[in-house]
């Protein structure tokens, strides 16, 4: 029994009280300490009272104030939690604070923060001493550096309510104890004549008074400093000087001080003031007004006190976006102040809000979600990406806004480090795949480009090698030249994960097609790769050892800096990670419909420059590009699985044949390719006999002039039967016998074109595609034929044939708006074209008669040289 009247009643305190707050025990009857709540480790302050060793006057002034504490509430009034009393030790427990005295000195140095925070603070008190002497009628008695406190939101809190008395008693300031707060007395207490014009608030005026010097001086030593107001602002000195004033009835009411200063122009009235009186009265605002305060918000924070950012107006902007109606507006602030939390916090705080926010449906909140996703993506865990982020930002590729697209495809840069293996190297690039290939907008299709060769280093090996070269050799093939600059910068800042061979059999002779393109802005790029690649290709070749050195990282997950970075690639590297392609609309032009009868275009007409795509825009356009791709339903977005990368001929050296080459539409190219083949036919070099040069040159002569000859008798024969058919129905004009023989000529020039095309490509799909290109033949010759009589002599249809494309790239050159974004990652294939009339079986038969004649005579030629193989080499001159 004895033992429990006996046990230490302290110990029922829920509150473990720690060391104590050195240097406010000199202004004050109480100690501060500092405490932890027992249940939830809170951080408090613990005001502690010993009765033991104190007088009776300073027991009842420390019970008034916890009385007065108790039944006093406002947002600048120090908030009681709880307190115990005991024989022994009077305890009171507050929210954590620090006497203003000691927290001077960590104050901001920098006079714009410093100046914005002090407003606020000196803000507060003003309004803690209105509510008291204005709507409770009393008097604090006690205002100065020692009874204000400040807790861990930035907020001052008027404490030390000791000496709080009624507004209409005795006017006399109270004695105080310590000693040391005698210096803050008002004049008055010494000159009894003044008390007489004293007001409810003259005393407390003069505190405040007090207040604003030590605010911009320090601690008050002595009541003569107040004279000095050399570091008080001018906005506020002569507010200062009325109340420090030595008349009572001088000093103005805390009620008009603050309309006063809040006024334009005022103390009061700064962007920290405004925008913290905001969120207070956030609840009564309308919507427009809340968007309005969050747009410009993020402009503000960077001159706002760290600790008023963190625990004052972050907790609002989030409380406002998970409450309130506030918008997607509230993001910006929002992330721009999570980085001021730990990760513990930001954990707590912050990753519940934005996997919320992910899933939302809203396009603007998802736009800015995008856009602010580089100051969150390192708080996130793996997990939670690939979980509950990425499927929602997945969306975003398929989405019918190009701005959301956009957004979604950069995302990717900064969600890259943290997808797992499906995520990143099958979903990411399944997207990828379609929106280069088929997405209407051409600043899209680039900063796809770019997207991709910035998270190279992240997929895995075997994706990566089969990927890069395709995708940026289709990025080389798009009409929008920034995606074809994007293409070349990419090959050369990935340069280190490509194979040797694979650059000599594959990106060498992509890039050399764009030396020729009709943007500078492409061609000077594509030098300068390749001299990069050339450079490397000798290097290996002089010292074969470097070789493994050169493909080190082809195969690695992480690759070594030096080669990724410290090479001669360095500007590409620079270049692509630089910043997105950026332009007006990204819209792209409309695509000319699919047609096999029009010649090619010249190159003015089918590449308008980079200029003028990236500033033109047309509501039409875009409208046309939409309704192309939605009528477009051919493949879907499973289509695009991981073996469809590879299913390709980019790296063939015949470009002409592609119809997703930029310069498969120049008809520049075209003639240039055409006339040198057509004139190394007439010159009588056989692309088919190129391995003969041991036979005996009189040989060689003998069997062309008989293959001449036969030639010649074959078309004198057909010539003959096709003009007695002609004569038999109407009269055969003479123009129309010449234009019978130039097609007869064009056949003869065309089809040694084609067999070289066929001897040359080696792969199976060219075959195929000569194949099927060569059910066009009639139809094509038709065309060549009608186009080659515009000159009404001879000479002049030589001239013209020699400006025309060949047969393939003819065909591809009028498909190649059409056909350069297919997603099936392979050349197109097209069906041929029956048209009835344009046969000829006499044609048929006699270019059989010389195919057959052509194969036997190869035959003969292998045999003849396989006997000879034994005897020394005859380096022969040129056929004739």
């Amino acid at each position: 029994m004895w033992s429990f009247f006996s046990r230490d009643s302290s110990k029922d305190f829920p509150y473990d009280i720690g060391e104590p707050v050195a240097g406010f025990e000199n202004y004050s009857i109480w100690t501060l300490h500092k405490a932890k709540r027992k249940a939830t480790q809170e951080e408090v302050s613990v005001f502690v009272y010993d009765i033991r060793s104190g007088s009776d006057t300073k027991c009842e002034l420390a019970k008034a104030a916890l009385k007065r504490l108790k039944t006093l509430r406002h947002p600048s009034i120090l908030q009681y939690l709880d307190s115990l009393e005991t024989d022994k030790m009077l305890y009171v427990a507050t929210e954590a604070v620090e006497p203003l005295g000691t927290f001077f000195t960590k104050l901001a140095t920098d006079n714009v923060q410093k100046g914005l925070y002090l407003a606020w603070g000196i803000f507060q008190i003003t309004r803690a001493l209105s509510f008291l002497n204005n709507d409770g009628n009393l008097r604090h008695n006690n205002v100065s550096a020692w009874s204000v406190f400040v807790n861990a939101s930035g907020e001052w809190k008027l404490g030390s309510l000791e000496y709080v008395a009624a507004a209409d008693g005795n006017p006399m300031p109270p004695v105080k104890i310590p000693v040391t707060l005698e210096v803050y007395d008002a004049p008055e207490k010494n000159d009894q004549s003044k008390l007489k014009a004293a007001t409810k608030c003259s005393v407390d005026m003069w505190g405040l008074g007090c207040l604003v010097w030590e605010a911009f001086n320090g601690v008050l030593r002595q009541r003569s400093n107040l004279k000095d107001i050399e570091h008080i602002p001018k906005s506020l000195q002569s507010l200062y000087c009325e109340l420090v004033g030595a008349s009572p009835s001088n000093r103005p009411n805390p009620a008009d001080i603050i309309t006063r200063c809040r006024k334009p122009g005022g103390f009061f009235k700064n962007d920290l003031v405004d925008t913290l009186l905001f969120l207070e009265e956030i609840q009564i605002k309308d919507k427009a007004e809340k968007n309005r305060f969050f747009s410009g918000l993020t402009t503000h924070l960077e001159n706002f006190p760290d600790n008023v950012c963190k625990h004052k107006i972050l907790p609002q902007l989030i409380t406002a976006y998970e409450y309130g109606d506030a918008g997607s507006a509230v993001l910006a602030p929002m992330f721009k102040l999570g980085k001021l939390l730990d990760e513990v916090e930001y954990q707590k705080r912050i990753v519940p809000c934005v996997v919320k926010l992910f899933a939302s449906t809203d396009r603007v909140t998802r736009s800015r979600l995008l856009q602010q996703l580089e100051l969150f993506i390192a708080h996130l865990q793996p997990p939670v990406v690939n979980e509950q982020i990425f499927p929602q930002v997945a969306h975003g590729f398929l989405d019918t806004n190009a701005t959301i697209r956009e957004q979604t495809v950069k995302s990717i840069i900064h969600l890259a480090p943290k997808l797992n293996y499906n995520n990143l190297n099958v979903e990411v690039l399944r997207h990828f795949a379609r929106l280069q290939a088929r997405d209407d907008q051409g600043g899209i299709r680039t900063n796809t480009t770019v997207c991709l060769g910035k998270i190279a280093p992240h997929l895995h090996p075997q994706v990566r090698q089969r990927v890069l070269v395709s995708a940026f050799i289709r990025a080389m093939r798009d009409p929008f030249p920034p995606a074809r600059v994007a293409g070349v910068l990419a090959l050369a800042a990935t340069q280190q994960y490509f194979l040797l061979n694979e650059v000599a059999n594959r990106v060498l002779p992509s890039l050399c097609s764009l030396t020729v393109d009709p943007e500078k802005t492409v061609r000077e790029p594509a030098f300068k790769t390749i001299r990069g690649f050339l450079g490397k290709l000798e290097k290996v070749s002089e010292d074969p050892s470097l070789r493994e050195t050169m493909e080190a990282d082809v195969h690695t997950a992480t690759p070594s800096i030096g080669n990724a970075a410290a090479t001669w690639a360095g500007w590409a590297v620079t270049a692509v990670t630089a910043k997105f392609y950026r332009s007006q609309s990204d819209s792209s032009r409309p695509r000319p419909p699919l047609t096999g009868r029009n010649l090619s275009k010249p190159a003015s007409l089918e590449q308008p420059s980079s200029s003028s795509l990236s500033t033109t825009t047309s509501s039409v356009t875009s409208m046309t590009s939409l309704e192309h791709e939605s009528n477009d339903t051919s493949a879907s977005a499973s289509d695009y699985g991981n073996n469809d990368w590879d299913n390709e001929n980019w790296g063939e050296m015949d470009t002409s044949q592609d119809p997703s080459s930029p310069l498969a539409a120049s008809s520049n190219n075209g003639q240039l390719v055409t006339a040198n083949t057509l004139n190394e036919v007439r010159d009588g070099w056989d692309n088919e006999e190129w391995g003969s040069l041991e036979e005996d040159p009189c040989e060689e002569e003998e069997q062309a002039e008989q293959e001449q000859q036969q030639q010649q008798m074959a078309r004198q024969s057909i010539s003959s039967t096709t003009s007695s058919s002609q004569q038999q129905q109407r009269p055969l004009l003479p123009h129309q016998h010449q234009q019978q023989l130039q097609q007869h000529e064009l056949n003869d020039l065309i089809e040694p074109l084609a067999k070289l095309n066929s001897h040359i490509t080696t792969s199976p799909s060219r075959q195929q595609q000569q194949q099927q290109q060569s059910t066009l033949r009639p139809k094509e010759l038709a065309n060549l034929s009608s186009s080659a009589t515009t000159s009404p002599t001879t000479p002049g249809a030589l001239t013209n044939c020699n400006n025309i494309s060949p047969p393939s790239s003819h065909l591809n050159n009028s498909m190649h708006n059409a056909n350069w974004n297919s997603d099936s990652w392979a050349d197109g294939e097209f069906e041929p074209f029956d048209e009835p009339g344009l046969g000829n079986s006499k044609l048929d038969e006699a270019r059989r008669k010389r195919e057959e004649k052509k194969l036997q005579r190869q035959r003969e030629l292998e045999a003849r040289r396989a006997q000879r193989a034994t005897g020394p080499l005859k380096l022969g001159a040129k056929k004739l």
